[in-house]
């Protein structure tokens, strides 16, 4: 019975040298190929060393699945293939919930700076006589009565006059709005 045994034993050390020998043969003849074509996909030297050691770790393992030693090429780069899709696989992306983030969206303040500014450029092109009461409305918040006291008008003017200035930039953005779609197409 211990005979048995001792005759098993020399014979698993003796495949396990034959298989540790094949390893080394195919590392060999190997590694620098696989290197290559696991750099030239990942494009960074540490991510294509881990994938091929990942590869060679793999194929000790399938090692006894190589039955045609002219396929093991095509073999180890098939293995490095699937080595390289799992390691997207693993990745896991931060999850966000979307209703708790905040984006800044700098274009409504761009177009806010540019309508303030063409608002500006529409006020100026007012004559005197109703630029003035309309921005002692719109920026000081005066009441008719107020800007009649300030430049000393009847209300009825100066309401006549604020009426009549509302409807000149009415009339200058509606004319600037049909100009942008001629423009635009």
């Amino acid at each position: 019975m211990f005979a048995r045994n001792k005759i098993d034993n020399t014979q698993v050390l003796s495949s396990m040298k034959a298989k540790h020998q094949r390893y080394e043969a195919l590392v060999k003849a190997f590694h620098a190929d696989i290197f290559r074509y696991a750099y030239w996909l990942v494009k960074d030297r540490s991510v294509a060393e881990d994938i091929v050691q990942e590869t060679f770790l793999r194929a000790w393992r399938s090692l006894d699945a190589l039955n045609d030693e002219k396929a093991a090429k095509a073999w180890l780069i098939t293995i490095l293939r699937r080595e390289n899709a799992r390691r997207f696989e693993r990745k896991q992306l931060d999850v966000v919930d979307i209703d708790d983030v905040f984006i800044h969206d700098e274009t409504q303040q761009a177009d806010g700076d540019i309508n303030q500014r063409e608002l500006h450029r529409l006020l100026g092109g007012l004559s005197i006589e109703y630029r003035e009461p309309l921005i002692l409305q719109l920026l000081f918040g005066f009441s008719g009565e107020e800007i009649a006291a300030q430049l000393n008008l009847n209300k009825n003017t100066v309401m006549t006059r604020l009426f009549r200035a509302r409807n000149q930039l009415k009339e200058a953005v509606e004319k600037q709005d049909e100009n942008r779609g001629r423009i635009n197409g």
